[in-house]
């Protein structure tokens, strides 16, 4: 008999996520996403993103096993976010993934977050290359990574967010430009019929492994504020803002895949869907001899397949599940992919 399905379950943001993943291999997901209640404030507002995940996280379950074809008693393992986000939103999904697995009399097993937008990929390209170098970019999270084993080696952090991430810049730079939240989708699609080079933009910390977007941010919003009284050419804007931020970002991670030898590129979440760093990072990962990696726009944004996708490479590793007292970890630093005590496989097998 093979390994068991593995469901996944995600609530640390605005989308709530279920996947079912066997073996590397995606058998059905399902998002719900409260995205629009949100727009008006012009961001996440954490408690209108709780009730929501209580709404649907039992719909996104069931509509992941229709999907799939299976039942509730198919699962072999239940995995689920428990850090890092919002602490009452990664409440529910821990909450009712805790339910589901002591119903069925499966194992349970903490996720982090960030872990599983790396490891989305390997539903669409197959098992990460070890070692890989991996460049995370998500609304709050900008991290450059080297990856080895995944469910059983501490991951090395050469450069992560000193401030504000690029997606943070990306929201707020469009609220400032008069563009619609969420602010990476709308600065993307504004900047097509926009010059890149309009707007000498700063690239923020040259010669380091580290990102920080604030000083950009600040100074885009100082570009809006001398057009006062003028018409703001806001695609010259959004193109030059979104060229500044594939710049820092693909250079950067070009430069760690070269310094530590690294022949394999993979950039993952909500960002790595614009289609600018993507451009460029196809761009000079070819010019380097890099393979780049980069998952489905599907499987870029939060979801649940990429909890199930991590739950099944620690379920094959033979890491301990966590026990049902598991409690979230809202700023849980990305050290392993098992977020709970005692699951680490470190120099396991050696």
């Amino acid at each position: 008999m093979g390994s068991p399905i593995v469901l996944g379950i995600e609530s640390s943001c605005d989308e709530t996520g279920a996947g079912l993943v066997r073996e590397g291999r995606l058998l059905g997901h399902a998002v719900a996403s409260s995205m629009d209640e949100h727009a008006r404030y012009g961001g996440v507002v954490p408690e209108i993103a709780s009730r929501a995940h209580l709404h649907s996280l039992r719909a996104v379950v069931r509509q992941a096993l229709d999907e799939a074809g299976l039942e509730p008693g198919d699962l072999g393992a239940v995995a689920v976010t428990t850090g890092p986000g919002l602490s009452g939103a990664l409440q529910v999904g821990v909450a009712g993934a805790k339910g589901i697995a002591y119903a069925l009399g499966v194992p349970l097993h903490g996720v982090h977050h960030l872990a599983g937008h790396v490891a989305a990929d390997t539903l669409e390209h197959g098992p990460l290359p070890n070692p890989c170098m991996v460049l995370i970019v998500s609304g709050g999270h900008t991290s450059l990574l080297l990856v080895r084993d995944l469910a059983r080696d501490p991951i090395l952090h050469l450069g992560d967010t000193l401030d504000d991430a690029a997606g943070e810049c990306f929201d707020k730079v469009a609220r400032v430009f008069g563009l619609p939240y969420p602010g990476g989708p709308a600065v993307d699609r504004v900047a097509r019929t926009g010059d890149p080079r309009a707007v000498a933009f700063p690239r923020p910390l040259p010669g380091s492994y580290d990102f920080s977007f604030s000083g950009l941010k600040t100074a885009a919003a100082r570009w809006a504020e001398s057009h006062a009284g003028r018409e703001l050419p806001v695609a010259d804007g959004a193109a030059s803002l979104q060229e500044a931020v594939a710049d820092v970002l693909t250079c950067k991670a070009v430069a760690a895949c070269a310094e530590y030898g690294v022949g394999t590129l993979v950039v993952v979440g909500g960002v790595a869907a614009n289609s600018r760093v993507r451009a460029l990072a196809e761009e000079r990962c070819r010019a380097a001899g890099i393979e780049l990696r980069v998952p489905p726009l599907r499987l870029c944004t939060d979801n649940g397949a990429m909890i199930a996708a991590v739950g099944d490479l620690l379920v094959r590793a033979g890491a301990r599940p966590a026990p049902l007292d598991l409690s979230i970890d809202p700023s849980a630093p990305l050290e392993y992919a098992a977020l709970h005590p005692g699951t680490s496989l470190a120099g396991a097998g050696r």
